[in-house]
């Protein structure tokens, strides 16, 4: 039997869409009905980060249009950040800016250089309708930052411009899984 207090312990493992998909370059819809389905929704995509081994993951990674993401990151002092939320608002994103390795579960091996603020600030609410506001720093706040533009319909790659943008598509296109 599965531990329903561990997240994604009862979801489902759903296929991942990779870059090139429609889903991922549109914009997400709001979520307007808290009921069971998203409390689902929710489940499944822990399950599918987990078994993706990720750090974040948003709805239209999955095929399923709404603003909502899980996450399960450390910061940059290994501290651990558990959660979702749904129609999150990216309300800060300042201070340092800093260039990373970035990746995706949508983008499977691949990483690049990309530049994101070193602090995020993003508000919305939980499956069950509770406000909630995220601080990230560091690495958690580059997952943030990421989980948020994946629901404006966008990818790392969108990001990056010249040699690096260029040597990351090229890779793309060469994976065996475009």
């Amino acid at each position: 039997m599965r531990d329903r207090r561990i997240p994604g312990s009862s979801g489902r493992v759903r296929p991942l869409r990779l870059l090139g998909d429609p889903d991922l370059h549109a914009p997400c819809a709001p979520v307007t009905d808290f009921g069971p389905p998203l409390a689902r929704l929710v489940e499944d995509l822990f399950a599918t980060m987990y078994r993706a081994n990720g750090v974040g993951l948003a709805a239209n990674q999955i095929g399923v249009p709404l603003r909502v993401f899980v996450f399960d990151c450390p910061d940059d002092e290994e501290v651990r950040h558990l959660g979702h939320v749904v129609n999150p608002r990216l309300v800060a994103a300042d201070g340092i800016v800093l260039r990373g390795a970035e990746g995706c579960l949508s983008l499977p091996g691949l990483e690049a250089g990309t530049e994101r603020f070193d602090h995020a600030v993003v508000e919305g609410v939980t499956a069950d309708g509770a406000p909630v506001r995220i601080h990230g720093t560091g690495f958690f706040g580059r997952c943030l930052q990421h989980e948020c533009d994946h629901l404006e319909g966008l990818v790392y790659p969108d990001r990056l411009t010249g040699m690096r943008k260029a040597r990351v598509l090229r890779a793309a296109r060469r994976a065996s899984w475009s």
